[in-house]
């Protein structure tokens, strides 16, 4: 199979800055780390596919310590490192689309993905993965409308501009773009991610190692 290149779009999870949704019900520091853990969780998962390289695309900046660290700890081989790169500045959409094409321009098709979803695991993301060898997109849709990874052969700016980021429109209109472009793609089941507190309950039944700290 050709290889594919998995790009993890992170936040770091500081107080305040990430899973801010969620501070209502777990408070600041409960949803920096959780968001730790989701975004370890994504790594290893994604290292675990073993479909290629691994990205991490990150804010607010690839110099801190937090994503040396992370990278310096992650489960890597010398066949499989994991590269650090630096978000720009924009929107979601923008931010993905340049993600997008520096991943392409590497030869080789490029799966996006965030860090919220934990049902999406090693096994799914290679099934994934596969689906780009006949096809030119993949989507992996969730529950709330948006979706949790966006597989591509190539990049096209109508499938992340004038896109309504976290609503309930993203997955529909994501579609809509790829019938226009007349790209041919293939979808996974719906899946669950992690954006609002009513979503925990989900979580905890699920993934209760991810909800509760290690003691």
């Amino acid at each position: 199979m050709t290889p594919v290149r998995i790009i993890i779009i992170a936040k770091e999870p500081r107080p305040g800055f990430a899973k801010t949704r969620l501070m209502p019900a777990l408070g600041a520091q409960g949803a920096a780390d959780l968001a730790d853990r989701l975004l370890g969780h994504t790594l290893g998962q994604a290292l675990a596919a073993n479909v290629g390289p691994v990205e991490l695309c990150v804010a607010p900046d690839a110099e801190a310590a937090y994503w040396q660290a992370l990278v310096e700890n992650a489960p890597v081989t010398p066949d499989q490192p994991v590269a650090l790169s630096q978000q720009v500045e924009g929107d979601l959409g923008t931010r993905m689309a340049t993600a997008a094409r520096r991943g392409l321009e590497n030869g080789m098709p490029v799966m996006l993905i965030g860090t919220d979803c934990p049902a999406l695991d090693a096994g799914r993301l290679a099934t994934m993965a596969g689906m780009l060898a006949e096809h030119d997109a993949c989507l992996c849709p969730v529950q709330d409308g948006g979706y949790s990874l966006l597989g591509l052969t190539r990049v096209h700016d109508s499938l992340f501009q004038d896109i309504p980021w976290s609503t309930d429109q993203v997955a529909t209109l994501t579609r809509q773009r790829l019938e226009q472009l007349g790209w041919s793609w293939r979808e996974s089941e719906l899946l669950m991610d992690v954006d609002e507190p009513i979503d925990l309950h989900h979580l905890e039944q699920a993934h209760p190692q991810l909800v509760r700290s290690e003691p």
